[in-house]
């Protein structure tokens, strides 16, 4: 996909490198064509890392996209330099006034947190009751997920008692449903999360669809009908070596961590873990704009 962003982002170099098709903001400007307007709001602490993997996926249809990225303004980002995240991002005062085609909000690592005691809690209600009126399909990852489902429709999360991490095999409940199309039977996709939502509250809830449970790691994918709202509790956009970051992170400063979930090749920390959900991943994104966003969205944003 062409997918236009500012020539000096990180992921540029980073993606052409592995030879997937980015398009600086002067070559855009000479295709006769409206591109998807979709905005990212990064909540993860890994900004760098995190647009990168989600741009990689937005990559892979022949749609070209318009990308904002955004962040919160009650909360500053300490992972992350002040410099790129003044040239690269913009708060949601910035772009309120505007309409998007779709929005992706990421995961945060806030999940032992009660969600109104997170720091930017109020401005990211503010930001999904905006999203009803200014956003045709809003896609929420993992932590997101779980706060789309509580704002919109007052299902609760739960901890875990046990942190949910590896790769796990998922069912797809409806092959037919359009962000399944291509999809095999049993799936495999990463988690990495201290709560749930738990699937008979999601499944009783008659504004929504399961379309993905896992028997280990539960509910991983719900959808409104009308595809405005899709939440997956996992992280398809994961790297390869993200799990392991994450382990060797936690085994370095002491804390009670077990090795990921049929992740590691015979389960042990010193083999390179392969990449196992590739595939999936690039399919659940590609499906989302396609079949939730361009076959749907109004051309004329203004009749959003």
């Amino acid at each position: 996909m062409p997918i236009r962003i500012p020539g000096q982002l990180p992921a540029k170099q980073t993606l052409e490198n592995e030879y997937i098709f980015v398009m600086d903001e002067e070559r855009a400007t000479t295709q006769d064509i409206r591109p998807l307007r979709i905005a990212i709001l990064n909540l993860m602490p890994t900004k760098v890392t995190t647009e990168t993997q989600l741009i990689r996926l937005l990559s892979n249809t022949p749609l070209q996209i318009d990308l904002t990225l955004l962040k919160t303004a009650s909360y500053k980002s300490t992972n992350t330099s002040a410099t790129h995240m003044d040239t690269f991002y913009k708060d949601f005062g910035d772009v309120k006034d505007q309409r998007f085609d779709g929005l992706i909000i990421t995961g945060a690592p806030v999940e032992g947190m009660e969600y109104e005691e997170v720091d930017y809690w109020r401005e990211l209600c503010e930001i999904m009751e905006w999203s009803k009126s200014n956003v045709y399909s809003v896609f929420h990852i993992c932590w997101a997920a779980q706060a789309g489902l509580y704002y919109h429709y007052g299902i609760p999360k739960y901890p875990t008692g046990h942190k949910v991490f590896g790769i796990f095999r998922h069912r797809a409940c409806d092959l037919r449903h359009p962000l399944l199309r291509g999809f095999d039977e049993e799936f495999l996709a990463p988690h990495s999360r201290h709560s749930e939502v738990r699937l008979q509250d999601v499944a009783a809830c008659p504004d929504l669809d399961v379309l993905a449970v896992s028997e280990d790691a539960g509910l991983y994918i719900a959808a409104t009908r009308d595809l405005r709202r899709i939440f997956v509790t996992g992280h398809a956009e994961y790297d390869s070596d993200t799990l392991a970051k994450e382990y060797f992170r936690d085994v370095a400063r002491g804390l009670p961590i077990d090795v990921p979930v049929n992740y590691f090749p015979y389960d042990n920390p010193r083999h390179a873990p392969k990449n196992l959900w590739r595939g999936h991943a690039n399919l659940l994104f590609s499906n989302w704009l396609n079949y939730a966003v361009y076959q749907r969205t109004p051309y004329d944003l203004s009749k959003l």
